[in-house]
């Protein structure tokens, strides 16, 4: 079965990426919603986060690691930013392939959704 982020992770589909390293890739969102609005992917596949296992753990600490790194080098850090996660069909998760959204660079809402 195809996926699309198991894709653009291993270049056989381009992406806007911002940053890449032997266990994340992350890359601009192709319908951002905000002035900033990047995914930080595995490049293991894991289809949600009902699927992660304590193998994952390390993947899933770097992933988020990566996204805190990613706020400073993007400018988010001083005005702040939130990181989501998504899972299942009423959360509008429609791409199989755990990832964590980095968005910032206005003034968030609170609740979301």
């Amino acid at each position: 079965m195809s996926c699309l982020f198991c894709d653009i992770a291993s270049g056989k589909i381009p992406s806007k990426k911002v940053h890449e390293d032997p266990l994340v890739v992350a890359f601009h969102d192709i319908q951002p919603q905000a002035p900033t609005h990047v995914l930080v992917i595995p490049k293991k596949h894991i289809a949600s986060l009902l699927d992660l296992t304590a193998e994952d753990d390390e993947a899933v600490g770097h992933l988020v690691r990566t996204a805190a790194e990613l706020s400073r080098k993007l400018g988010l850090s001083d005005g702040g930013f939130r990181l989501v996660f998504n899972c299942g069909e009423d959360a509008g998760y429609s791409v199989y392939h755990l990832h964590l959204h980095l968005v910032g660079g206005r003034k968030l809402g609170w609740p979301p959704g």
